[in-house]
């Protein structure tokens, strides 16, 4: 089997420090199912560290009401059937009472079996197919969701774009529609879970829509993408895929002179792109769950000394956003647990009722929407920030909240797609 268990005993504290009555503090297990080989590691890697780091500080201001947690984390190369294997070895080898897992095949391929285990499974996959407590109760994250982050993706171009920049004011004023275009990887799971929701935006919104292009996590080329969409007269693109393939297709689309904005998930927008798209990366759009790394926001400061402390081979600069999603979906699930012990029973059933759905309104800081979940509802919020790059920085471009601006569709459609 591949994959590497970690025994996140690091920093200050250990797992089996001694408490002040001279007793070993009690064990909880966690597991870690990530990617750090596969197909997404271009983002997988930076997660992974991310999640030692808020383990590691967990642990060192009192972990779980005293409790210590042990992470056991594997890297699954992007593998579904070895995330089944890994979940198998973690349930009934490692004893662990919840997971933080990765991907979105895997997640949903898991989701009967944690509901089953009554396993919270705090996943980096954020697919709206997870968050009907009917069908999926134990699959849990802190991000709004893939559907909810292309629609709002979508709306903040219609608005901030497509309504408001002169180059568009005539053919606005002939009632001409916008032109929109989708590129992912369509075998993937976490590529194509969004797709119908941005589709029906972009309907909803009165685009036209163009043939999807089907274009590998790991590209090189999309040039063949990219002329379609110019045959099309694209005027915008969305991208479900990784930061990687992303800035391939960005800068074919600058050389080929698409013209089109980019609209990116969550996945495929971070300090990387720039890096990897060059000049082709100006105003690209993309929705961002949390603070980028080094930004000013509240707890970014503890994040940074333990990036520095736990990781202090992997210089600074090549630190991601990846880092902030994993910290926060740790706080969660710590925050998760905490309630539970506090309620007087730490395992699955109560990590979710006591805890996980006892959240209205939580901060966890570091940039993330406040979090509320309830037994009928795992959205964690109908917000999302959606931001542009433009001139060497990522700026917000709008907030836009999808409950309050179609109350009826988000409390009656939109709910598990």
């Amino acid at each position: 089997m591949k994959g590497k268990i970690f025994w996140l005993a690091l920093a200050t504290s250990m797992i089996f420090a001694l408490t002040t009555g001279g007793m070993a503090a009690e064990v909880i297990h966690v597991g870690g199912i990530t990617d750090q080989s596969g197909a997404t590691a271009d983002v997988g890697k930076d997660y992974a560290l991310g999640l030692e780091e808020a383990v590691a500080w967990i642990n060192d201001t009192g972990g779980i009401n005293g409790k210590m947690i042990e992470l056991h984390m594997f890297d699954y190369g992007y593998k579904r059937d070895e995330a089944v294997t890994l979940y198998d070895k973690l349930k009934t080898r490692e004893d662990v009472i919840a997971i933080l897992g990765w991907g979105t095949g895997d997640t949903e391929a898991l989701s009967q079996t944690v509901s089953k285990d009554k396993m919270p499974y705090v996943s980096a996959s954020y697919s709206a197919h997870l968050t009907d407590p009917e069908k999926t109760p134990y699959n849990l994250f802190f991000s709004p969701d893939y559907s909810s982050s292309a629609r709002a993706a979508v709306t903040a171009w219609y608005d901030e774009i497509w309504m408001k920049d002169p180059k568009y004011k005539s053919r606005r004023e002939s009632g001409d529609k916008p032109k929109f275009m989708c590129f992912y990887h369509h075998a993937h799971p976490y590529c194509s879970a969004p797709i119908k929701a941005v589709k029906e935006q972009a309907e909803l919104l009165g685009m036209e829509i163009g043939q999807d292009q089907d274009l590998s996590l790991k590209a090189l080329d999309a040039k063949t993408q990219i002329l379609a969409a110019k045959r099309f007269k694209a005027d915008l693109i969305w991208h479900g895929n990784t930061t990687q393939s992303v800035s391939v297709a960005m800068k074919d689309a600058r050389t080929l002179r698409l013209g089109a904005y980019h609209a990116i998930n969550v996945w495929g927008f971070d300090e990387n792109l720039p890096r990897l798209a060059g000049p082709a990366a100006e105003n690209a759009i993309g929705v961002s769950p949390c603070a980028f790394y080094g930004e000013d926001a509240p707890g970014m400061d503890t994040v940074i000394e333990y990036a520095k402390k736990v990781h202090p081979d992997v210089p600074q600069h090549k630190r991601l956003i990846r880092t902030i999603q994993a910290w926060s979906a740790t706080k969660l699930l710590a925050e998760g647990m905490k309630r539970a012990d506090a309620a007087g029973a730490l395992n699955g059933e109560t990590i979710l009722k006591e805890g996980i759905e006892s959240m209205s309104g939580y901060d966890l800081g570091l940039g993330a929407a406040p979090v509320s979940y309830t037994a009928e509802d795992h959205r964690p919020t109908s917000k999302v920030n959606i931001y542009i790059y433009r001139n060497k920085d990522f700026e917000l471009l709008s907030q836009i909240n999808l409950k309050e601006r179609w109350p009826d569709k988000w409390n009656n459609q939109w709910l598990g797609y």
